[in-house]
Parts: C-alpha cells; structure tokens; sequence
C-alpha cells in the first residue's frame, strides 16, 4: 500500500496531479482543496488511496492527512464511491464536511452535485457518532481538529485489531482512553493504554 508519494509536481489540474518520484510520473485523482494548496512546479507531498477495481487502479492524493481521514470515511458509505468523496471534499472544506454531519445538516451536504436526500442522510446518520467521539459538546466542539485525533485513533484501532481485540472491543476500549486521557495521546499511548486495560 503506498501512504504517500513526495516528489516534483509534473503537471496540475483542477482533477489531477503528475507527481514525479525518482523518474516515475505517479497520477493521482484530486479535490479542488487540494488543487488549490498545491505550489506550482514544486517539490510536494501527498498521502494517497490506492482503489483498485477489475478494471482500473487508480491512486487518489490528498493535501492533509484529514482530507484522507474524511475521504476515506465517505467512501466507507454504501452509494458514496471515491468520484462522489472527491465530489464531496472538493465542495465542501474537511471542516464545512464535518459541521454538517455533527450539525445533521442535510441540506449541506445534499447541494454537493450528484448527492440527493437519501445519500445525504445516509452520510449523516453513518457518520455522525464516528465524528461526534471525541469531539466533546458545546458550540465549538466542531472546531476541534478533525485530523490529528481521528486518524490517530484509526491507526491505533487498526492496529489493536491486527493484534487480535475485536473490533468493537477495541472501539469502545480507545473512547474510554481518549476520553480519560484526552485527545492528545499519540498513536503510540493509545495501543500502549489499550494494551493495559485488556
């Protein structure tokens, strides 16, 4: 699995990136949010998805980790395929996306092109207690970064179940934690913690 590709940005589109590595032009399918924080001709980094189809393989990259973090949460939905994530996170901000789902705000999410009622609450109702966990309560509990915590706790959930929890044991074990803790913890300090309290 390729994590991220760090090379010479060859060629930039609205839809795509040519990323140079070592020689080898990598293409990979973009959102305009990360179109827009890409520099021109410049060394760059982008972590990617690999979706691999009967007929195609094809590499998505993403800005931030966050950006991943939510694409990869969108695709997860039944009817949300990675054209409809990239369709998404090019029409909303990773923050704009994550508001509307903790606010269950339909009509958002349903102005993306191609999202209809049904999609849309789907999204929301699929996704909302994943985004709401650890992100505490009040008005600005939304503003909490979506990235660091989230992929943090999915690399230590990954992890936890690669070395044999369930994964619905290993869920709750990690809120426990993150909620005593706090949402600072590295990766590390969760499995670690989680690794105690079994």
């Amino acid at each position: 699995m390729i994590a991220y590709l760090d090379g010479r940005l060859a060629q930039k589109d609205p839809t795509f990136v040519i990323i140079d590595v070592g020689g080898v032009g990598y293409e990979l399918r973009i959102s305009l949010n990360t179109f827009g924080q890409l520099p021109e001709g410049e060394r760059c980094r982008l972590y990617t998805h690999q979706h691999i189809k009967e007929d195609a393989h094809t590499l998505y990259g993403f800005a931030t980790l966050a950006e991943k973090s939510a694409f990869l949460h969108l695709i997860s939905i039944s009817g949300v395929g990675p054209n409809t994530g990239l369709m998404i996170l090019s029409s909303l901000t990773v923050q704009e996306v994550q508001q509307a789902i903790v606010r269950e705000d339909v009509r958002t999410i349903q102005q993306v092109k191609g999202i209809g009622a049904k999609t849309a609450q789907r999204i929301i109702l699929e996704l909302r207690d994943k985004f709401r966990k650890g992100l505490g309560t009040g008005a600005d509990a939304v503003n909490v970064s979506f990235g660091a915590h989230n992929t943090a706790r999915e690399e230590a959930l990954s992890a936890l179940v690669t070395l044999g929890f369930a994964k619905n044991v290993a869920e709750k074990t990690l809120d426990t934690i993150i909620k005593r803790e706090g949402s600072t913890l590295t990766v590390e300090e969760m499995i670690k913690f989680a690794l105690k309290s079994s």
